[in-house]
């Protein structure tokens, strides 16, 4: 939780939440290990672990808790020589998918993701696409495993405030790292043949990729509709997919995608590429990008902007939306937990 406004800060933030709502304060606490910086962001009544750098090499005393549940593959905070169970959450393998990251380095990834899922007692995987990638490199051995899906972050009916950077036109709106496994540098070329703004919110990983973006602009003659927010407010969040046309998320890589579900909970038009977790998020509701053609991308942004007018769909994913809910999977994670002691 160290990084505000990334989907993993959200799924802590969220699953955390629920599962205090959800356990049995007569006969189970959960502690949370958390940095400094998050504050006492689960209330002032429950109890905090504060990490340290130092702890990298040392965790902290762990004998009286009767299950360590490791919420991220890539933590450097995992208990490997402290005798307790360990529930352990993969989200993705996107750097087996990365060509920035070369073959060493990827070798390298992967056998520090196996020693942990071999010293794990129950692993957890946030999609079966994420399970089947997994599974396509480290031999689970039998390890037990489920899928338990994320929840939709927006649940009620929201009046946002009007954002810092407020449209002056209609416009399509994505959101996530800049960085080029989302792979946001072809969606300028939707800005043709319509006068739509595009909004990217998102902390900017890679300048480089950005200016990427941007020189796709320029060759589309629509740098001047293209504007960058830089990470957001959940208020300007809410605001952008409660009235943006169309969300779109061509994304190379993802474990499960956040963002999607939250475009959903508002009945917007879903633009989402074929490859990773996506179809099996946004179903046969969403559409998709069979390849990032330029002509084959318009015409499915025709497609969807038909869509526009269509209550019975968008009610349809207000539903699907509904279908991915904290609170379940905070109970599926309990029943996990308690399976261990």
């Amino acid at each position: 939780m160290k990084f505000a406004h990334t989907g993993l800060y959200y799924y802590c933030l969220q699953l955390g939440t629920a599962l205090l709502q959800a356990i049995d304060k007569e006969r189970e606490s959960i502690d949370f290990y958390t940095p400094r910086s998050a504050g006492n962001i689960f209330g002032d009544d429950v109890q905090y672990v504060r990490q340290s750098s130092l702890q990298k090499f040392i965790l902290p005393q762990a004998k009286k808790y009767s299950a360590w549940h490791a919420t991220f593959q890539g933590t450097m905070y995992f208990p490997f020589r402290k005798n307790i169970p360990i529930v352990f959450t993969v989200h993705d393998i996107n750097f087996m998918h990365d060509d920035y990251i070369t073959r060493h380095k990827k070798k390298k990834y992967l056998k520090q993701l196996e020693k942990k899922i071999e010293r794990a007692d129950f692993l957890v995987f946030i999609s079966r696409y994420t399970s089947k990638d997994v599974q396509r490199y480290i031999d689970l051995k039998n390890k037990p495993h489920v899928v338990i899906y994320n929840g939709c972050n927006i649940t009620g009916v929201e009046h946002p405030e009007m954002p810092i950077v407020l449209p002056k036109k209609k416009f399509l709106f994505t959101i996530g790292t800049i960085a080029p496994n989302k792979n946001f540098h072809v969606l300028p070329q939707l800005l043709q043949n319509n006068e739509l703004l595009l909004i990217i919110s998102g902390i900017v990983q890679n300048e480089s990729y950005k200016q990427k973006i941007i020189e796709e602009a320029k060759k589309w003659k629509a740098e001047n509709r293209l504007i960058f927010t830089g990470p957001v407010s959940e208020n300007d969040k809410i605001w952008y997919l409660k009235n943006c046309e169309a969300f779109a998320f061509p994304s190379l890589a993802e474990g499960f995608g956040l963002p999607v579900i939250e475009a959903m909970r508002f009945g917007k038009p879903l633009l989402l590429s074929k490859l990773s977790s996506l179809p099996e998020i946004g179903g046969d509701l969403a559409h998709y990008f069979e390849s990032f053609d330029p002509v084959h991308m318009q015409a499915v942004l025709q497609q969807a902007m038909q869509q526009n007018n269509n209550l019975t769909i968008a009610d349809e994913l207000k539903k699907r939306a509904l279908t991915f809910d904290w609170l379940s999977a905070a109970k599926e994670y309990l029943a996990i937990y308690r399976s261990l002691y």
